[in-house]
């Protein structure tokens, strides 16, 4: 009988598209859910960004790219990095992918040996773990919980290097939690990596502009630490931009060669007119960026007063991205008299079967304790959608 091979019986399917796939379902059959699932901003690309990509269409980028991007694209990511973070890359030292989602990926395949360990720090994207594993790596999962506002600390990073370590994993902001590490935290963390020559730091800022604190920090800013990391980032989220597939990583030559020489069996170069409209978003006015942010706080704001006017619900305040990850295990052992609510994966479906609003579990992201709400949405689909969240758990006895 013919079987799937063992790398793909070893992956774990997607918990948040699982989950937006079954709202989806239960909407086509005229159910009225709110998905709150998906991390996708809801406002549509810009106009001037969109204009780029028609211009590009006309002037015929129809053809095969180079495989790390065109240079007038990488020259836009390098200004972009001297100047919003203060970082000197050269060309050579970006590669541009369909989507950081891949260049996440292209990065654990070019560096992971079969058996190497990637630290990972809980509550985690769902796919960091799952990469680990197709790259034959052995994820090193490290619990940062709600009382420590979901950061990891020096000592529980030291504690889990061992002569196996190859990568540190850091989001920040963080999906799924929203949480930011400081300058002084990522300093901290630096000192660490640094007693451990072989380590390496894969910097995924996807979230970077959705940052309701203040500047953004990298972990390639710290004095000792820019050769030792990669950054990754894009322009899914800061530009709506999440279907166009773009997204980058900046990191030493020998390592975007590596990735390089990876990505040109795989996929080649990506998107040709998507990278002309990505030259555009990056060069020209960033006031859109801005305005949306300024809106995620806002939203961020709302979700936080109405979750926690719900009896139940431990909520923090995330200070960027636009993820909510609130605590759920005062629910578990609960019932409606039908359901019973045994964990986080319980206390979701109960959300989407009954307050027909769709989260994801908190299971997903290394977290059995919590679930996460995107409110990425409009302020009255988060009062619609914690109005019936407020009622579903109320029936819970």
């Amino acid at each position: 009988m013919a079987q799937l091979s063992d790398r793909l019986n070893r992956l774990a399917p997607s918990a948040t598209l699982a989950m937006s796939q079954k709202s989806a379902e239960m909407k086509a059959q005229g159910i009225d859910v709110i998905n709150m699932s998906v991390g996708e901003p809801d406002f549509n690309t810009p106009d001037h960004i969109k204009n780029a990509a028609k211009q590009a269409i006309d002037d015929n980028f129809s053809r095969y790219s180079p495989v790390p991007g065109y240079i007038d694209l990488r020259e836009a990511i390098v200004a972009k990095l001297k100047k919003e973070n203060g970082l000197d890359y050269s060309v050579s030292e970006v590669l541009v992918s369909n989507g950081a989602k891949q260049s996440v990926c292209n990065t654990l395949m070019a560096l992971v040996n079969d058996g190497d360990e990637v630290i990972i720090p809980a509550p985690y994207w769902v796919s960091y773990p799952q990469m680990t594993k197709l790259a034959g790596g052995v994820p090193v999962v490290v619990n940062a919980d709600f009382d420590q506002n979901f950061k990891i600390t020096p000592q529980q990073l030291e504690d889990a290097i061992t002569p196996k370590t190859k990568l540190l994993i850091l989001c920040s902001p963080s999906n799924p939690t929203g949480s930011v590490y400081s300058e002084k935290e990522l300093e901290a963390l630096s000192e660490v990596i640094k007693r451990h020559e072989d380590v390496f730091v894969l910097a995924d800022e996807i979230y970077e502009h959705i940052n309701y604190i203040g500047r953004h920090n990298s972990m390639a800013q710290i004095p000792g630490m820019k050769e030792r990391t990669i950054v990754v980032n894009g322009v899914s989220k800061a530009y709506a931009m999440t279907g166009w597939r773009i997204g980058y990583i900046a990191a030493p030559e020998w390592i975007v060669k590596g990735c390089n020489k990876l990505q040109g069996q795989y996929t080649s170069g990506p998107c040709s007119i998507s990278q002309k409209a990505a030259v555009t978003a990056y060069t020209a006015s960033q006031e859109c960026v801005e305005e949306m942010r300024k809106a995620f706080e806002r939203r961020r704001n709302l979700i936080v007063s109405l979750a926690r006017d719900v009896p139940g619900l431990d909520v923090n305040v995330p200070e960027g991205a636009f993820y909510l990850f609130p605590k759920c295990n005062s629910f578990f052992g609960k019932t409606d008299g039908t359901r019973t609510i045994n964990n986080s994966t319980d206390f979701a479906l109960y959300l989407l079967e009954v307050g027909r609003v769709a989260t994801v579990a908190g299971d997903a992201f290394g977290d059995p304790e919590c679930f996460r709400m995107s409110y990425a949405t409009s302020d009255d689909n988060i009062r619609k959608a914690m109005a019936r969240i407020k009622e579903a758990v109320a029936r819970l006895k």
